[in-house]
């Protein structure tokens, strides 16, 4: 099927426009067909066999303009109230949800902090998606979590991302490759942020 040079030129603005406006938290394939007089029908639902896959659903990094200090004053007052380093925080917001307040995890974790639904109610958090509740509250628990494991940073962030439970079963972190990873990253953003 050829496309001529309006159609490649559509086809050619569709794609900056998805490179710079569709990198969410939203994925899916998109379907195009040419019909017989030349228009470009895109779509995320084909509704027939004619749809050919124009760009498949993939995992995009974060867009590079993500602002990582929209949250700097209330991430600084949930340090000071919790007593925990403003660095750590911002480091883990950054592993988290790479600073996106709407951020769901296939787990169901939810905001900046990507608590878990079943820790809403002790940590005083009505609404998830909202900045102040959800870093106050990740702050707490991330408090919590160091004065369970004196103040050891891998085992609290372990038990952060994996629960304390995997903490206290292997008395370190937990063989999870995901958790393994998860500490590296937020150790490697700690020191990074602290440099900054």
């Amino acid at each position: 099927m050829a496309l001529g040079r309006v159609g490649k030129r559509l086809c050619a603005f569709l794609f900056v426009v998805m490179i710079f406006f569709g990198a969410s938290s939203v994925y899916a394939d998109i379907y195009v067909y040419v019909d017989r007089e030349g228009v470009l029908h895109f779509t995320n639902t084909p509704t027939s066999d004619q749809y050919k896959v124009y760009m498949r659903e993939k995992a995009l990094p974060p867009p590079a303009w993500t602002d990582t200090r929209a949250y700097d004053d209330v991430i600084l007052e949930a340090a000071r109230q919790n007593e925990v380093s403003f660095h750590l925080l911002k480091a883990l917001i950054h592993v988290e949800s790479y600073f996106n307040p709407r951020a769901v995890s296939k787990k169901g974790a939810m905001g900046l902090m990507q608590i878990m639904p079943d820790n809403l109610a002790h940590l005083n958090i009505s609404d998830p998606f909202d900045p102040w509740e959800n870093i106050m509250g990740g702050a707490r628990y991330l408090r919590t979590m160091l004065e369970r494991f004196d103040n050891q940073l891998p085992l609290a962030l372990a038990a952060y991302n994996a629960g304390p439970t995997a903490v206290d079963r292997y008395k370190n972190i937990p063989p999870y490759k995901e958790t393994q990873d998860y500490v590296e990253k937020v150790m490697r953003f700690f020191h990074i942020y602290r440099k900054s």
